[in-house]
């Protein structure tokens, strides 16, 4: 399961490390389309986290 990959359960942590991640996609050396994809995925994630974190619902 991902969630295992954090240590931590802190969802704001999470957000950022999907933040950044998704600033790494930008700058990966793959084709922009891999590129975009990654980066949506986790600025998706992020959204989801932030979005938890503030209690707005549960994550999918």
């Amino acid at each position: 399961m991902a969630s295992r990959l954090f240590l931590t359960r802190n969802p704001s942590a999470r957000a950022s490390a999907h933040r950044a991640m998704a600033r790494a996609a930008l700058f990966s050396d793959s084709s922009a389309r891999v590129r975009l994809r990654r980066y949506n995925r986790h600025m998706d994630k992020a959204r989801a986290f932030e979005a938890a974190a503030r209690g707005e619902g549960a994550m999918s």
